[in-house]
């Protein structure tokens, strides 16, 4: 029970992100609102123990998550054969540029701390 109990809070969570972003046109994903709204709700103990056990449920099936990826990787070869290698210089070029920016912004506020 406590499964499904984590499973409707964390449904409600994104619902609620998702009204609240509709309603008031912020300019964040719904997603992300809904999540800082869970993480809100989590300062309650009484409701840490569902969502506990909701996430450990969704981790013992994650890698059930990444067959839609595969299937589509597979449905589409020709175009990864083709543009693949664009594809990774533009996937590493990405990762990079993101680490060099995370660790300048850690460096600039771990200085003025």
């Amino acid at each position: 029970m406590e499964l499904l109990q984590g499973f409707a809070l964390l449904l409600l969570c994104q619902s609620a992100g998702e009204v609240l972003v509709r309603l008031t046109a912020a300019p964040l994903p719904a997603p992300v609102l809904g999540a800082g709204l869970l993480l809100v709700l989590l300062r309650w103990t009484a409701l840490r123990a569902p969502v506990a056990a909701a996430a450990d449920g969704l981790l013992g099936h994650l890698s059930l998550l990444f067959v839609p990826v595969g299937v589509g990787v597979i449905t589409h070869l020709t175009l990864l054969s083709e543009f693949g290698g664009r594809m990774l210089v533009a996937i590493v070029l990405s990762t990079w540029a993101g680490l060099v920016v995370t660790a300048l912004v850690l460096r600039a506020l771990l200085k003025e701390g």
